[in-house]
C-alpha cells in the first residue's frame, strides 16, 4: 500500500468538486465510491509539457500502439472477461497474490465507480488484439491515470512506458489542464511539466527535468 496523508469520502461528483480535490492532492481510489486518499501526487502541466529526447525514444520503440478512449461503465452485455482476465494476471505477476482481483477489475468497469474512462490499446501489426488497458477517470479539466496493465506473453519492453505516453498526447489533444499520474515514484518522474504535490506546503512544486 502506497503512503497517504488522510482518506476523505465524498458525495459530491461534479466535475468542479473533484478538480477541487485533485488540486489539493487528493485521488480517486477503488475502495469504495467516493473515497479518495490524499497522498504525495504527481502531475503534469499539459501546458509546459512536450516531449523529450527519451520520451520520443519511447514512442519509436512501440511505434504502431494505438489508443482507443472508451466511456465506463461499460454495459454488462458489452464487457469482455478477457480485460480482467488480463489485469489479474498483469497485477499478480508483478505485485503478487490479492493486488488486484478480477472481480474488483470488473466492478471498476461495468458499474458506477470512481473512474468514467477505459484506456484500450491495441497495436496493427498484432491484428489490433488488445495488449493492455489503463483504468481512469476524467473531467473537463483533468485526467487521473491509473491502474495500467497490459499483455505478459509478448515483448513488452517499453509497452507500459509507452501506455502512458500516449495517454498523456490525448489529454492534451483533448484541452485537459491537468494529467494526474498517482503517487510519486522515480519512473514518473521523467516529463517536462512535472509537479508534486507537498503537503507540507499546502501546494504543488516544480519538479525539473
Amino acid at each position: 500500500m502506497y503512503f497517504k496523508y488522510q482518506t476523505k469520502n465524498i458525495s459530491n461528483f461534479t466535475d468542479k468538486k473533484i478538480e477541487n480535490m485533485y488540486s489539493r492532492g487528493f485521488v480517486m481510489t477503488r475502495i469504495a465510491r467516493g473515497t479518495m486518499n490524499q497522498i504525495k501526487s504527481l502531475r503534469i502541466d499539459l501546458k509546459q509539457f512536450k516531449l523529450t529526447s527519451e520520451n520520443r525514444r519511447i514512442l519509436r520503440k512501440v511505434d504502431g500502439l494505438k489508443l482507443n478512449s472508451i466511456k465506463l461503465p461499460i454495459s454488462k452485455q458489452d464487457y469482455d472477461w478477457r480485460i480482467h482476465k488480463m489485469g489479474k494476471n498483469f497485477y499478480t505477476t508483478k505485485f503478487g497474490d490479492n493486488t488486484f482481483s478480477a472481480n474488483k477489475i470488473k466492478e471498476l468497469l461495468t458499474n458506477e465507480h470512481n473512474y468514467n474512462l477505459l484506456f484500450s490499446y491495441s497495436k496493427e501489426n498484432l491484428n489490433k488484439e488488445k495488449l493492455g488497458y489503463a483504468i481512469c477517470l476524467q473531467t473537463n479539466l483533468i485526467v487521473h491515470y491509473c491502474y495500467p496493465f497490459y499483455r505478459l506473453d509478448i515483448d513488452t519492453n517499453n509497452l507500459g512506458m509507452g501506455m502512458m505516453l500516449k495517454a498523456i498526447l490525448w489529454a492534451k489533444e483533448n484541452e485537459k489542464n491537468y494529467m494526474y499520474l498517482g503517487s510519486d515514484q522515480k519512473y514518473k518522474q521523467q516529463f517536462k511539466g512535472l509537479q508534486v504535490w507537498e503537503k507540507a506546503l499546502r501546494k504543488w512544486r516544480r519538479v525539473d527535468n
